[in-house]
């Protein structure tokens, strides 16, 4: 019996594409070098733009040195060599309006896949040569005989040897057979009708086939938005099942201790922080286990807030853990916690004076013998109420009596399964409030793709007392010395200054080399007198410490470092710094190490020195936008969207999904608007049907897509 219900995309998955007309073994072959394999990989092969035939330019409206699309048909080709052993390949082109020439450079394959007779679309910029029209080496596209208004042109492989031409055959072919019983559409009617999307049939088709660019805009849209919204789904279903499924602990909020804190603070709280904070003690009241995100730009109070949150688990009885990535960056917090807490005791009936000294203790690599078997027996017992360390907190001799709130300093610098072992270390059974902070501001958008199933907290305020900080570009040697004269003043004033080295590489072993040849370079040259040292990640830990231990002391009075300086290091009296070859550095990266200055009452710079580069005809290279945007803003959150923007969210999407489900469609600069409608949609479809039992169809799709370890991913990250 023929079947007559909807084909689902698992159906189309189970179809191999040499059920196909023209596709023998050799083609199989080509189509699985670029992993088409079924007709579902087929048909989610998207067009990689799309000619509108109606609309383009013809040889005859050319405007010569400028870039246009033209579709020609090849006259004639020949080959030569010239005579210092280059092939040319020239080709003849005509479109019923006018003739142009082409000529490939280097490309002797050339006269192999252009054919005479054959259709091609053209991309390049035509110029005027000996009275007629030239391109040289322009992109080419087959596009065989079809016809049409719309022209779709999938990516080409050359070492899979497939024409768009073909590719659009076979998916024609595809959409012709599906369509008869139709293509499943598992979204919910209600969603579909209130956002405006067409039904998946016939997004399918506008997108392979569509009669004009509305029709594929629509298609584009109703696709992309599919792709979002099962990456929600996944990370919705995980939130929704943790909060029904895990044990919390129902923390009595705004206890005695949070009070004491609070009003012990040298400055009044930011409105962010009062309402940030208000946020993450109605989770922990809650009794379901949190899972927050603190997002916070550089300088913002992030601490406070985290101090906060574990100090109110300690008003109830129980423990708190704070886990930073670096030994630098746990001793650090040690230190700022203990400041911050110094003074503050814990309410203690058994205790004949009443209260009882707060214990805030350091767990790390570097706390040895007996000074380690005391902190392993005090979280054991409970008498430690604070730990701070690094990922020495969550290996297995370390037992908590108690563990109420862990804090994650800088998440995206941690493994996925050291969170979920430090969630793990907690007594009978109830999961621990977990707070991730990190001060790599994110585009809300992408926040919500990558860290989905978290709540998002931002402080987007800064603290009174912050001193803004200047940013000054120096590109080329003789900008390079004013940056120098600076560092000389500032020192000079009594403060102190950091030289950032370059990433040189991949390689840690250059970066050090890199780091020993500036030492000395400025230490003969530029800052000669002055008392320079050293930090970098190959130094042995006691070194790195007593480098950072003189500098805090000021008895140096320049720290040249490479990144290891980007997260946490806090010296109030450090007003300059220089980072050399700013422009090997990403925004987030130069935003971050330019936080590692104006931590003090004194007016900061942070300078941004670049070699003046040159172009291909040796014309100096005007403007840098990554630099232009840092001189122009220290708003970590604007800084993170121009990033998107600039640098495109391949990367993004990848840390959350390692199928093969990559976004293709959807793209989280383009469609910020769009990842908000898909989580608001995924929020309402599971919020009525929590295990998505009463839609078996949308199950079974996240199931095909999504491989258990992509699950797990999305869920640990």
């Amino acid at each position: 019996m023929v079947s007559t219900t909807p084909i689902t995309l698992r159906d189309l998955a189970a179809i191999p594409v040499e059920r196909l007309r023209g596709v023998g073994d050799k083609k199989q072959a080509s189509l699985a070098k670029v992993d088409i394999r079924n007709l579902f990989d087929l048909v989610t092969t998207y067009p990689r733009r799309w000619i509108d035939r109606t609309n383009e330019a013809r040889i005859a409206d050319l405007v010569p040195g400028e870039e246009a699309l033209v579709l020609v048909t090849i006259r004639s080709v020949t080959k030569r060599t010239t005579r210092n052993r280059r092939t040319m390949v020239n080709v003849n082109v005509g479109d019923g309006s006018g003739r142009m020439d082409l000529v490939f450079f280097n490309q002797p394959w050339r006269e192999r896949q252009l054919k005479e007779g054959l259709h091609v679309a053209l991309y390049g910029k035509a110029d005027t040569y000996r009275g007629g029209l030239q391109m040289s080496n322009p992109v080419v596209d087959m596009i065989g005989d079809r016809t049409g208004k719309i022209v779709p042109i999938y990516p080409q492989s050359e070492k899979a040897q497939i024409n768009t031409w073909e590719m659009a055959g076979w998916v024609e072919e595809t959409l012709r057979r599906c369509a008869e019983r139709g293509i499943a559409d598992p979204v919910p009617e209600r969603v579909r009708r209130r956002l405006g999307l067409i039904d998946r049939s016939e997004a399918f088709a506008g997108i392979h086939l569509p009669d004009d660019m509305k029709t594929k805009e629509l298609a584009r849209y109703r696709l992309a938005f599919d792709e979002l919204l099962r990456v929600q789904l996944v990370l919705v279903l995980r939130k929704r099942a943790l909060e029904r499924d895990s044990l919390g602990i129902e923390h009595a909020v705004g206890g005695e201790m949070v009070q004491r804190f609070t009003a012990s603070l040298p400055f009044p709280m930011t409105a962010a922080q009062q309402r940030t904070i208000a946020e993450i003690n109605a989770d922990l009241a809650s009794g379901h286990p949190m899972h927050r995100l603190l997002q916070g730009d550089v300088g913002a109070g992030k601490t406070v807030v985290a101090v906060a949150a574990m100090l109110a688990a300690v008003d109830g009885g129980h423990q708190s853990a704070l886990m930073a990535p670096t030994e630098v960056l746990a001793e650090q917090h040690a230190a700022s916690v203990r400041a911050m807490l110094d003074g503050i005791t814990v309410p203690d009936p058994d205790n004949l004076f009443g209260d009882r000294p707060l214990r805030v203790e350091l767990l790390t690599n570097r706390v040895t013998g007996a000074a380690r078997k005391d902190v392993l027996a005090g979280l054991a017992d409970g008498s430690v109420d604070i730990a701070i360390g690094t990922h020495a907190l969550i290996q297995e001799a370390v037992d908590f009596s108690s563990l109420g709130v862990v804090v994650v300093d800088e998440q995206h610098r941690f493994g996925v399964e050291q969170r979920a072992a430090l969630r793990e270390k907690t007594a009978d059974g109830a999961v621990p409030d977990t707070l991730v902070m990190t001060a790599t501001p994110i585009p809300r958008t992408a926040a919500m793709t990558v860290y989905g199933d978290l709540d998002v907290s931002i402080l987007d305020e800064l603290p009174p007392g912050r001193t803004p900080i200047v940013t000054m570009w120096a590109d080329g040697p003789l900008m390079e010395s004013g940056v120098w004269n600076d560092i000389k003043d500032e020192v000079a004033a009594g403060r102190q200054a950091y030289v950032v080295c370059p990433l040189v590489g991949e390689s840690e072993k250059l970066e050090v080399a890199s780091a020993e040849e500036t030492l000395e370079r400025l230490a003969f040259g530029e800052l000669q007198g002055l008392r320079l040292g050293m930090l970098h990640g190959k130094l042995p830990s006691d070194e790195k410490e007593s480098t950072m231990d003189q500098f805090r002391r000021g008895e140096l009075d320049v720290l040249v470092a490479t990144t290891v300086i980007e997260v946490g290091v806090d010296v109030p009296n450090a007003t300059v710094m220089a980072i050399l070859d700013a422009d090997r550095f990403g925004i987030a990266q130069l935003h971050q190490l330019r936080g590692r200055v104006g931590r003090g009452q004194h007016a900061s710079t942070c300078w941004l020195v670049t070699q003046q580069k040159e172009d291909a005809e040796g014309n100096p290279v005007v403007g840098n936008p990554r630099i232009e945007a840092l001189v122009a803003t220290t708003d970590g959150f604007e800084l993170a969207e121009v990033d998107l923007d600039l640098r495109g969210e391949g990367t993004l999407m990848s840390t959350a999904q390692k199928g093969r489900s990559d976004l293709k469609l959807a793209s989280l600069r383009r469609d910020r608007k769009l990842i908000e409608l898909a989580r608001a949609a995924a929020f309402d479809i599971v919020d009525s049907d929590p295990d998505l039992a009463g839609r078996p169809d949308l199950a079974d799709e996240l199931d095909l897509i999504f491989s258990d370890r992509d699950e797990e991913f999305l869920a640990k990250s």
